[in-house]
């Protein structure tokens, strides 16, 4: 590779709010991207600003074939080149530039020898940093001893208080007297815990780990922890900076053309331009104050703590089992159900600084482009659901699901698909932040029903023979499997026996490293059926993207879908837009729908598919289409654990999920390597003995996945 390439690009630039022209030299040797206004200026040494490479970080947008960014020095620059292959042409130089640059950072492939004043230098560092440490533990068993003391004393305190209520009571049931807290005749009593703390030295105390106070033995209190908690961690001790850095290794002497004169020697410690007009992503990288992180309340949880037995091979569900004994008797649904899904993710993420190094060196091991099927991903990230418990979501408004079916004209019944397909989107996002759900192991079945509003499940007649043979006739049902694991494809159903409507899909991730970003499409299709018309509307799903990775993730869709009924022609088209890099709005959808034969749509929807969408009409009418911020959500239900078998998604999770939410990472961790080495040891097995793995409920159709006893096939089966 050239020392140097040199070459066109356009600079985004906030004064002009547009792409201006510049001429870029690229230093291969001293890590520098430098840009002039014109090449003449180059060759004159005018720099316009320049950009330094060691640490940076690349971007693609999937959606745009010729713009790139470079994040460094907490600022992204905006590129864009002529075409896709100029792009690739320069994004290959810069990532061998990074990768050079930050091998030299860690110490390899550099030319440096060290010296004996070097190493004397560092031993002195060492030594200084040794002294540091020992002060601050010597303050830090202060601090130990007199919060211990302080302990002691609330725990006199309360064993007081609860004595002096007792007695108050047993006098008050003796003497028949209503006392009152502060009697007008009472003398004072100082408490016995006010010498110690007007005694206590005003020391800086360390507030103990969430986990900590998590895993520490409790004890019930009818005293509030958050004023002790809030003034244990008022102060902390700051960390010493660096007193200081080596040396730093010799550049090697550059070969450049004779008309452009740099050194290694300019090498700024920071990018830079002469105007400071970069567009850069500064709200992405502000670091606003996370609040403070509460104890999590684990009780209840105990059923969660319970290990299934490793000895149980996974077997394929009898389907037609009877209702459990446990969900008779007349027993309320917070008896029968699971409470999993009360939860609230939002605020547990946390902020990403606590874990930068970790995705650091996770964007360390992965190129643009690459594929992230195989990449394991820190437990931190993880959402506590499985994938397949995702996908439920689709179904978090299933009456607009049904209302399909009721629609007695073919063009209605288009419009509520739309309608229903635009709504299943945001109830899947738990949290303002962004997180992954679990990979589903192979195998792995989840199972779940939604009861219909103004519906009740007494006295209903049940679906024996459907995908949860526990519920009414009424109710919506929903089932999905792992059906692979590499490529990673899960298929799921759901029906509704009274409406006659059924809904078979299946989705391959892919996901894609694009630097600040991570992209997955979605490869698949599903289908609704609405059995009464024999009308199929087949409909694709958008891809998902997780922006800001090194700052605060949030996740945006993209891509366009479409929805096509082959026996009646009506079709749609929906684009789901990416924000793009200058300007725009998130979350943004606009959509069409179309009469059989017409090039010109009859109903033309935009807005956000979080938010507000509204439709225009061909008639000149225009009207709200969906508001998901009015629209409740209904809560599926889902069998509690006690009662799953050991294959389904949450008694599979039980152990990652408890732990992620008593904030536990090490034990998710563990948790999660035990159920992806028992599935890496059953492969194995089943590779020596050469036994092909059998699905549960999908068998495969050409390219589909189709569940094996849809409501269709039942009721065909029925009139025979």
């Amino acid at each position: 590779m050239a020392s140097i390439m040199e070459g066109p690009l356009s600079k985004w630039t906030n004064v002009m709010k547009g792409w201006q022209y510049r001429w870029f030299v690229l230093d291969y040797n001293a890590g520098l991207l430098s840009y002039y206004t014109s090449k003449d200026k180059m060759m004159r040494g005018s720099r316009r600003g320049c950009v330094r490479l060691r640490g940076a970080v690349i971007g693609i947008d999937d959606e745009d074939d010729s713009t790139f960014t470079i994040t460094v020095d907490q600022k992204t620059f905006h590129f864009q080149a002529r075409d896709a292959d100029e792009r690739e042409k320069w994004i290959h130089a810069l990532e061998e530039t990074i990768l050079r640059h930050t091998l030299q950072l860690q110490g390899l492939d550099s030319g440096f020898v060290p010296t004996v004043q070097d190493f004397d230098k560092k031993l002195t560092e060492a030594d200084a940093y040794l002294q540091i440490l020992i002060e601050q533990l010597k303050k830090i068993e202060t601090l130990k001893e007199t919060t211990n003391s302080m302990v002691e004393s609330i725990k006199h305190c309360i064993v007081l208080l609860q004595i002096a209520k007792d007695q108050c009571n047993a006098e008050k049931h003796a003497d028949g007297i209503i006392s009152t807290i502060n009697p007008v005749d009472a003398i004072y009593q100082p408490s016995p815990l006010e010498p110690v703390i007007s005694t206590m030295p005003s020391q800086t105390v360390l507030p103990p780990e969430p986990a900590q106070l998590c895993k520490s033995e409790q004890r019930p209190s009818s005293l509030p922890v958050g004023p002790v908690l809030a003034t244990l961690g008022h102060h902390q001790t700051p960390t010493p900076n660096s007193t200081g850095s080596g040396h730093s290794p010799p550049s090697s002497s550059l070969t450049s053309p004779s008309h452009v004169n740099l050194s290694p020697n300019t090498v700024p410690e920071f990018s830079y331009s002469s105007s400071e007009d970069e567009f850069y992503d500064a709200d992405e990288f502000h670091q606003s104050g996370s609040s403070p992180k509460h104890l999590i309340d684990s009780s209840g949880s105990a059923s969660v703590l319970t290990h299934s037995s490793s000895g149980n091979s996974l077997k394929r569900p009898d389907t037609t089992e009877s209702l459990n004994s446990s969900m008779s008797n007349g027993t309320s649904d917070a008896d029968l159900f699971d409470s999993h899904d009360d939860r609230d993710d939002e605020g547990e993420a946390g902020s990403v600084e606590e874990h930068k190094s970790v995705i650091m060196h996770l964007l360390s091991q992965v190129r643009l482009g690459m594929d992230l099927t195989k990449v394991v991903l820190p437990t931190f990230i993880l959402e506590r659901r499985s994938l397949l418990e995702m996908y439920a979501d689709f179904f978090a408004h299933p009456d607009l699901f049904v209302s399909i079916s009721d629609q007695k004209d073919a063009r209605d019944r288009m419009v509520q698909v739309v309608k229903w397909y635009l709504s299943a989107f945001h109830a899947g996002r738990k949290g303002s932040v962004a997180k992954k759900p679990y990979n589903p192991i192979l195998g792995e079945i989840f199972q779940c029903h939604w009861t219909l509003p103004n519906d009740t499940e007494e006295n209903a007649e049940l679906v024996s023979e459907g995908p949860v043979p526990w519920v009414s006739k009424n109710s919506v049902t929903f089932v999905a499997e792992q059906v692979s694991h590499h490529p990673p494809i899960s298929a799921f159903y759901a029906e509704c026996y009274n409406k006659k409507i059924q809904f078979n899909a299946h989705i391959w991730t892919k996901s894609k490293f694009l630097g600040m970003s991570i992209g997955v499409h979605n490869i698949g299709q599903g289908c609704v059926s609405c059995l009464d018309y024999d009308e199929h509307y087949i409909l694709t799903f958008p891809n998902g993207y997780g922006r800001s990775i090194l700052t605060v993730p949030w996740v945006e869709l993209g891509g366009e879908c479409s929805i096509n009924c082959s026996k009646t022609g009506y079709n749609a088209n929906i684009v789901f837009h990416t924000k793009p890099f200058y300007g725009g709005k998130k979350h943004r959808i606009t959509a069409e729908i179309f009469s059989p034969n017409d090039k010109k749509s009859f109903c033309s929807i935009e807005g956000e598919w979080n938010g507000v969408m509204y439709a225009k009409y061909s008639t000149g009418e225009n009207a709200v289409f969906i508001d998901t911020k009015k629209l409740p959500i209904i809560k599926k239900k889902v069998r509690k654990l006690e009662d799953q078998n050991e294959y389904e998604s949450r008694c599979l999770w039980k152990d990652v999920t408890f732990n992620l939410k008593i904030r536990d990472i090490d034990a998710a961790t563990e948790a999660k390597h035990r159920l992806e080495e028992r599935q890496r040891a059953e492969a194995r097995e089943r590779k020596e003995k050469e036994i092909q793995w059998e699905t549960r409920l999908f068998h495969e159709d050409g390219e589909c996945w189709v569940y094996d006893e849809p409501l269709l096939k039942r009721l065909g089966a029925a009139k025979h």
